[in-house]
Order: structure tokens, then C-alpha cells, then sequence
């Protein structure tokens, strides 16, 4: 299993991920954590697809809505990409996403194979988490949009033992409520991890390590 997990953005230490990769360059980038806000969407996707382009990578935006209720035909498509790409938001959405189209269930099948790279910042590394509680501190849950499931999810695809605090300590919007994000899991005695913007955790096998 291959992770690349930012804080923020793609993090200090981009030939990391182009080190996890090796070779292989296409890549999908998932902007599903931003359908509620359009304006954001617009924005973030050129940056990140020039950002990866700039690393020697093969872009190609992969919008989940597309494969509500096409897991197989969304697994075939995931099946040529190297790498997966998911951009930060806000999480709910994006666990709602994952789930509408079956991405969570054809993601860890080709990360326990070995096939494919997970990488992205923000709502991409927390989703990973058993659950998401706690993550209403900083996320609004019901925030949806068009084709979405109103249910709140609180599953996280259960990929990672542990929780991940990104933006902390940052000069981030939500590094304030990130503080309180960090109280909630110690009161619950959850195993958490920090990690701060340009902060990248890396997990190669049985190798897990977090680059500053």
C-alpha cells in the first residue's frame, strides 16, 4: 500500500510523491470535496493539474458524480491510473461521494494490491480514518450538493488505525478549530497524528514516515 498524505496542497517535498510513483504517470485528480462550492472548484482544479503536470504527470479529472451507481464501470477507469490525486474540502461530501459511486470499496482493493498510489491534502487524508466524528468540529457534515445522498456518513474507509489532524498549528482558516479536533481525540483516547501545512505522512509498505 502506497499513501501520499498533505496537510496541504501537495507539500514541501513534491519528488517524494514522484519517488512513490516511479514510473507510471497517469493520474486521476478527484475534486469531489469542493461540489459545493463551485468558485472553489474552478480554482483549485488548473492549480493542482499544473502543479502535477509540472512533476512529469499525466492529469485527468475524474468527477465521481459521473459513476453514482457505476462502481464496476468506475473500477475499470481507476484500473489504467497510477496514481489518484484528491483534493481537500470538505470531507462529508467527499465520504459521500466515495461511497455514491463505490470508490471506497474498488480503493482499498488496489491498495491492498498494490496497484494503484493514493495521494491528496486535507478531507483526502482524513476520510481515511475509521470515523469521522470529531471532524464536525471543522467540517460542516450536512453541507451537500446536487446528486448528493442528504444521510451523513460518519465510516471513514477505515485505510489508516489512526487519526490525522492536517492544518495544524498552520497559518490555515482552520487551524483554531483543528486545536479542538486534537482535544476531542485525546478525551476519546483515539491514536491521532498531527501534521502541519507542508507536512506530508508517507506510507510505503510497512514503512510509515512524516516529512517536513
Amino acid at each position: 500500500m502506497r499513501l501520499y498524505l498533505s496537510s496541504f496542497k501537495i507539500g514541501n517535498k513534491p519528488q517524494e510523491l514522484v519517488k512513490l510513483t516511479g514510473s507510471n504517470k497517469n493520474v486521476a485528480i478527484i475534486i469531489n470535496a469542493r461540489d459545493h462550492k463551485k468558485e472553489q472548484r474552478g480554482y483549485f482544479l488548473p492549480e493542482e493539474t499544473k502543479i502535477l503536470n509540472d512533476l512529469g504527470f499525466n492529469t485527468e479529472e475524474l468527477d465521481l458524480r459521473n459513476y453514482f451507481g457505476k462502481e464496476k464501470e468506475l473500477e475499470k477507469f481507476l484500473r489504467k491510473k497510477d496514481l489518484v490525486w484528491i483534493e481537500g474540502g470538505n470531507t462529508f461530501l467527499l465520504r459521500r461521494a466515495m461511497k455514491q459511486s463505490g470508490f471506497d470499496n474498488i480503493i482499498k482493493k488496489l491498495l491492498s494490491e498494490d496497484s494503484i498510489v493514493y495521494g491528496g491534502f486535507s478531507a483526502a487524508v482524513v476520510v481515511l480514518q475509521k470515523s469521522l466524528h470529531g471532524l464536525d468540529i471543522v467540517d460542516n457534515p450536512n453541507n451537500i450538493s446536487d446528486g448528493y445522498d442528504s444521510e451523513i456518513i460518519w465510516d471513514g474507509l477505515g485505510i489508516l488505525d489512526y487519526n490525522v489532524s492536517v492544518h495544524y498549528k498552520s497559518d490555515h482558516p482552520e487551524s483554531a478549530l483543528v486545536n479542538k479536533e486534537v482535544q476531542y481525540n485525546k478525551d476519546n483516547n483515539i491514536p491521532y497524528k498531527t501534521l502541519r501545512d507542508g507536512e506530508v505522512l508517507i506510507i510505503n509498505g510497512d514503512k510509515m514516515e512524516i516529512i517536513k
